[in-house]
């Protein structure tokens, strides 16, 4: 753990992200219930879900700089970063149209939140393989 900010800014965004994904507004609500998204219906579980994501990208970023060699860590953490971007794009696609734009700003906010968590984490792993040696093999 080089760099511990990081990590205390990660937590926060991570508890925040839960936070606004566990209260929409009352059409977010409804949506919520009809679409029997569980995962996220109420804090501990909306923690659950966005704490699990991140620790997914965190794991894969980690493994990618330290079980391959520095050119191919390089490649795959780009096109993590890249995966990342995309679902960020269509998030906030989803979210700014249709039926979804009824839902809160916070829930909306708290849903384009977690595929920007994901391309923080990789793009940070991504940047440091670029302009650190230590850890990459």
């Amino acid at each position: 753990m080089r760099n511990p900010f990081f990590y205390v800014l990660l937590l926060v965004l991570v508890v925040l992200d839960a936070w606004l994904l566990a209260n929409p507004n009352l059409i977010g609500r409804v949506g919520v219930f009809l679409f029997e998204y569980d995962y996220i219906s109420t804090f501990p579980r909306a923690l659950g879900t966005v704490a699990g994501v991140t620790a997914v990208a965190l794991l894969l970023g980690g493994a990618a700089r330290r079980f391959f060699k520095r050119p191919i860590a390089i490649i795959l953490l780009a096109m993590l970063t890249i995966a990342g971007l995309i679902w960020l794009v269509q998030s906030v696609g989803q979210f700014t149209t249709g039926v979804y734009k009824l839902t809160g700003a916070g829930f909306k906010a708290g849903a384009m939140l977690l595929p920007g968590l994901v391309v923080l984490v990789f793009g940070k792993t991504f940047y440091d393989a670029l302009t650190q040696n230590r850890g990459i093999r």
